[in-house]
């Protein structure tokens, strides 16, 4: 378990609960049954006292959890026959956005996202989820895909953002956000995406202009990072505390704010404790989602579409 900053006090006492039972394990006639059973109940109160009332900064950093299910675990978990799909017919195949088509539910979709990789090879063969032009132009070609065919597309955010390299910029990477963005809006079909870690920038917004929205509780989803917003409003990077209370970010604000549709729960101690049952509610979430967006015409999902990023903020602004 890789533990947190501010979750140290919790990993203090379950630490010193493994020692005892491994004291245990090694010496049969060593009783250390109730003072094991004492410290956990002790760090469950903790655990529970933590993630009550998380800060922004906090969900932040439970956001980037390295041990975060991915878009890798969600595909393997709630898609059948899955089918990935690879490359812009450009440039080349951009390995942070995985996609192609499978079934949810046996329906015959396509499925989307960014992976951010679960080891240090892993996150720098997919460039720790950061896409170039390339993996945003295989996304269109994805979603033209899904346009012909009449499925509906699923996207999982998982992005710091888009790649901010000189490479990337030679070839367009802000002209081929736009053009992601213009797709999501132009879709007949109905689109779904779910952001499961951190929504970044114009990196999340190329996936996330949908029908329907939901976040995971922890989750996080903003213009720019605390940390880059900090150092251009304060020249500090330092306060990007500061910046994550200021940029409403997390999924309670943007639920009230109506940037989005859905908070989707996460188990106590974040996604990262409970990987299978965030899965399962992440599953829950989109199965009603999609229920009845694939029961209006494509003229009408265009039309919902519109209307929702249109009116987008007004209630929270109007309170």
């Amino acid at each position: 378990m890789n533990y947190l900053e501010f979750e140290k006090p919790l990993a203090e006492i379950e630490g010193k609960a493994a020692e005892l039972r491994a004291m245990a394990r090694a010496n049969p006639e060593m009783d250390v049954a109730h003072e094991a059973e004492a410290l956990d109940r002790k760090a469950a109160a903790m655990l529970e006292e933590l993630y009550r009332n998380l800060s922004p900064w906090r969900k932040c950093l439970v956001a980037r959890h390295p041990d975060r299910p991915h878009c890798r675990d969600y595909i393997g978990a709630l898609f059948s026959e899955y089918t990935p799909l690879a490359g812009d017919r450009n440039f080349a195949d951009d390995q942070a956005v995985l996609g192609g088509l499978a079934r949810f539910e046996d329906r015959a979709v396509v499925v989307i996202g960014h992976e951010k990789g679960s080891d240090t090879r892993g996150r720098i063969h997919h460039n720790f989820g950061m896409a170039r032009p390339e993996g945003y132009r295989k996304a269109i070609r994805l979603m033209d895909l899904a346009d012909r065919f009449g499925l509906p597309v699923i996207t999982l955010v998982d992005t710091p953002g888009a790649y901010p390299g000189k490479g990337a910029e030679e070839r367009g990477q802000s002209e081929a956000i736009a053009r992601a963005t213009e797709k999501c809006l132009s879709l007949r079909v109905p689109l779904v995406s779910v952001i499961i870690g951190e929504g970044g920038s114009g990196g999340a917004v190329a996936f996330a202009t949908a029908n329907r929205v939901a976040m995971l509780e922890h989750s996080i989803y903003s213009v720019i990072s605390p940390e880059g917003c900090a150092s251009i409003l304060w020249k500090d990077a330092e306060k990007m505390r500061e910046a994550a209370e200021a940029l409403r970010l997390t999924a309670q604000d943007l639920r009230k704010l109506d940037v989005i549709d859905r908070v989707v729960s996460e188990p106590l101690g974040g996604a990262q404790r409970h990987r299978e049952q965030t899965i399962r509610n992440v599953g829950a979430a989109i199965s009603d989602l999609l229920r009845d967006l694939v029961k209006k015409t494509p003229d009408n999902l265009r039309k919902d579409r519109r209307e929702k990023f249109l009116s987008m903020g007004s209630r929270g602004l109007a309170a």
